[in-house]
């Protein structure tokens, strides 16, 4: 039809998406060649060609050389309306996931599991979007993919490209790390990565391994596929329990103590100057290490203490990364150590996977180098605290802040004053995902805690949703 709102071009391409729908062409069929599509239709060529182009690039056509068009098996969006509606109804048809047993699997599952963004997962240890700079990261890609490179044909350096090494350490030495980009600093993808090179390299099955009561979820999961026992310190506002920690590594004689230093994940404290000479001058005396866990690290206003700079990384394995503050899906970390054990996390890296992908570590020295990074963090690190104080604000009115409150950090731990697994569930149920406190435990027993993100204060609904929750058990 030539007098229509639509083109000779948008007609066609309708025409045939909706032959393929209501199955008049089914999967596989051959489309008329050009030739013959145009006399049918009375159309030009040029317009042909183009409306199977369309037809190709939407997934709804295969091109095959000298065979003509066909009909694909499966329609594939792949511009980004029909991407968001396709992720959109996948998320309409999702229900959350209430299992029989909450472990990390599920846990895990939870939070990266696409719900087309109708929930808002409590216990996630993302920022929201709206807190990051997608531009500065897509700025960024722009860039480097201009940049005439041929090392990224190749593996690249097993140890990771060397400006961004060199980068890391000048960050390194702002808060008082003595480091070398060629002795001292290997690359991962990212701090998960680091902390598994660093397990398989100092423990075998059964050794003793020290972590924080509470700590990183993740962490129990990892070492107890290592065949490693583990072996929880109560952790306090200011750090291990420091008369438990003496007692625990003049009994057990670990080979490696796993912490956060600066804003401890979950429950968002510090380690005070004591403690980090206590555990030090223990590994010291007793012989064993240290991985220093800095993920969160940067979210603190300043100050804060590493023993990896009282140690000059002769004892201590300092891992950070940047999914946190910049992006999750850019996977580099980086793990700083002695110059011996750095060479044998090397060798380790190179058997598992070879080297990390040069790209993106492009890409992120690309944002360091800019000078932009220490902008965006600390737009960032304003974003967090001001949610942290609406937060418990609104746990202060319900009389649940903790004390002393955290004062850094996208967590609250939080005390609930009920079984924080039943409160998980009750939640989990209207789509809310909240961790409960016995994930975060070696002992894995139950408990009151939840770890709360500060996010949440983000939806006035969500904020509704959990307060109902709370006081309604």
């Amino acid at each position: 039809m030539r007098q229509h709102d639509q083109t000779l071009l948008e007609q066609i391409v309708r025409m045939v998406e909706h032959k393929i729908t209501s199955l008049g062409l089914r999967p596989g069929s051959r489309l008329p060649s050009i030739r013959a599509m145009a006399e049918h239709l009375c159309v030009s060529r040029f317009t042909v060609v183009e409306a199977y182009e369309q037809l190709t690039m939407k997934g709804w056509l295969q091109a095959r050389r000298g065979a003509g068009y066909f009909v694909n098996a499966r329609p594939i969006p792949r511009d980004a309306d029909s991407l968001s509606a396709h992720h959109a109804a996948a998320g309409a048809s999702a229900q959350p996931i209430t299992p029989t047993t909450m472990d990390v699997s599920w846990l895990l599952e939870s939070t990266l599991r696409d719900m087309g963004g109708r929930f808002n997962p409590g216990t996630s240890a993302l920022m929201p979007k709206a807190w990051l700079d997608s531009e500065l990261v897509a700025s960024a890609i722009r860039s480097v993919g201009r940049t005439p490179c041929t090392s990224l044909l190749g593996y690249g350096d097993a140890r990771g490209y060397l400006p961004l090494r060199i980068s890391l350490t000048e960050q390194l030495q702002n808060i008082g790390i003595a480091a070398h980009a060629e002795q001292h600093l290997l690359l991962t993808a990212g701090v998960t990565h680091a902390t598994d090179l660093a397990l398989r390299t100092l423990t075998t099955p059964g050794d003793t391994v020290l972590v924080e009561d509470p700590a990183w979820y993740l962490v129990f999961a990892r070492l107890a596929a290592a065949g490693v026992r583990v072996v929880g310190v109560p952790r306090t506002p200011s750090g291990p329990d420091l008369n438990i920690l003496e007692e625990l590594v003049r009994t057990h004689r670990p080979k490696l103590f796993f912490i956060n230093s600066a804003v401890h994940n979950p429950t968002g404290y510090s380690l005070s100057p004591r403690s980090a000479h206590t555990i030090l001058k223990l590994a010291q005396e007793y012989d064993f290490h240290i991985l220093e866990d800095d993920t969160y690290g940067e979210l603190h206003p300043g100050g804060a203490i590493r023993i990896a700079a009282l140690d000059g990384l002769e004892r201590v394995l300092f891992t950070g990364g940047f999914s946190k503050p910049l992006a999750a899906g850019l996977r580099v970390g980086y793990i700083a150590a002695s110059s011996k054990l750095t060479t044998r996390l090397t060798e380790l890296k190179m058997l598992s996977g070879l080297t990390t992908p040069e790209l993106p570590e492009r890409v992120l020295q690309h944002i360091l180098a800019s000078g932009l990074y220490s902008k965006h963090l600390h737009r960032l690190r304003q974003f967090v605290d001001n949610a942290r104080m609406q937060a418990l604000d609104f746990l202060q009115s319900l009389d649940l802040a903790p004390q002393p409150a955290p004062h850094a950090g996208l967590f609250i731990w939080l005390n609930c004053q009920q079984d924080s697994e039943q409160l998980a569930r009750r939640s989990a149920a209207q789509g809310l995902i909240l961790a409960p406190g016995r994930l975060f435990s070696p002992a894995q027993v139950p408990d009151t805690h939840i770890r709360l993100s500060v996010s949440l204060t983000e939806s006035a609904e969500t904020m509704a949703l959990f307060k109902k929750l709370l006081t309604n058990p």
